[in-house]
């Protein structure tokens, strides 16, 4: 887990690689307790607030909420990398993406073949270990 987690931040710049299972999971994990912790410890959701129609509206610039968009960005981009080089696991390109642009469906779609097993790939043999 913790190899995985070092890897997911060494390589968040690699797309021309591909990533197992745990290679992506266990960051998904992570990150999602280290936002969940942040939160908490911090109290941001009294600066940040999302309304019903899912628009978020921050009701107060300071470093608690400055801290919280640059780490969900840093997030954001290293998770859309890892998410192409788990395609690529999967023997797909980094544009099956853009199926996230299809309401719920597409979401479905790449939530399920993320959590399939690997394929074996002849166009990305390199594992994000291997850089």
């Amino acid at each position: 887990m913790i190899q995985a987690y070092k890897e997911y931040w060494h390589n968040m710049t690699v797309m021309n690689a591909s990533a197992k299972r745990g290679q992506y999971w266990w960051p998904q994990l992570v990150n999602y307790l280290v936002l969940a912790l942040y939160s908490i410890l911090t109290g941001v959701s009294r600066y940040i607030e999302i309304t019903p129609d899912d628009v978020t509206v921050i009701k107060e610039w300071n470093t608690i909420t400055i801290i919280f968009i640059l780490l969900n960005a840093l997030i954001w981009f290293a998770n859309f990398t890892v998410r192409a080089r788990r395609l690529h696991d999967r023997n797909h390109s980094n544009w099956w993406i853009l199926f996230y642009l299809i309401p719920i469906i597409g979401t479905i779609v790449i939530f399920i073949t993320l959590i399939l097993p690997s394929k074996s790939n002849t166009r990305w043999p390199q594992n994000q270990s291997e850089f």
